[in-house]
């Protein structure tokens, strides 16, 4: 297999098809982890390789506690990507972030505790750093074409990713609360 795409999209609720690729095929990958969530459609954007997969599947079938993280990473490590773009529809503990607002995390904690949270295996140790999770060229990239848009936009955006019903939990709840005063202060 070739590894010659630059860019991989992992599409997430309402974003099933990318619909904008030319010369599109669907490609089929098995990994060390398993299928990835659905085939892996590869074309041309703009002048870029370009390869979509919708993490939910294709019809929406996969919830977010099931998607094969490992697999859908490794199945885009083959194709040679080293840049993924992953948008996601969430909810904001900030009433002013309204639905329809645009926010770009620079930071995440992950809350999580269902999922493994790693490649590495037993023998095995990774060290990777987390300091700065996310692409600063992507970031400045989307920053441009978000200037010269019309939308709501957060340049600066902490992530929490929780499991729904444990955010549900008031005591869960007001303690993020806190964490987000504190680390704006």
């Amino acid at each position: 297999m070739k590894k010659d795409v630059e860019i991989g999209i992992f599409g997430g609720t309402g974003i099933y098809d990318s619909g904008l690729l030319e010369n599109a095929e669907e490609l089929e990958i098995d990994t060390p982890y398993g299928k990835p969530s659905d085939t892996i459609t590869v074309g041309i954007f703009k002048g870029r390789k370009i390869a979509f997969l919708p993490r939910h599947g294709k019809k929406h079938t996969i919830p977010p506690h099931m998607i094969n993280f490992k697999a859908n990473i490794w199945a885009f490590k083959e194709l040679g990507i080293t840049r993924i773009i992953a948008p996601s529809a969430v909810g904001s503990l900030k009433e002013e972030l309204a639905p329809g607002h645009f926010a770009l995390p620079t930071q995440f904690l992950d809350f999580t505790k269902s999922r493994e949270g790693s490649f590495s295996e037993e023998g095995k140790v990774i060290h990777i750093s987390v300091a700065d999770p996310f692409c600063p060229e992507l970031q400045s990239s989307i920053l441009k074409v978000t200037d010269n848009k019309i939308l709501e936009f957060i340049k600066i955006a902490p992530m929490f990713v929780l499991k729904v019903h444990d955010f549900q939990q008031e005591q869960n709840q007001s303690s993020i609360e806190l964490q987000e005063q504190t680390s704006s202060e």
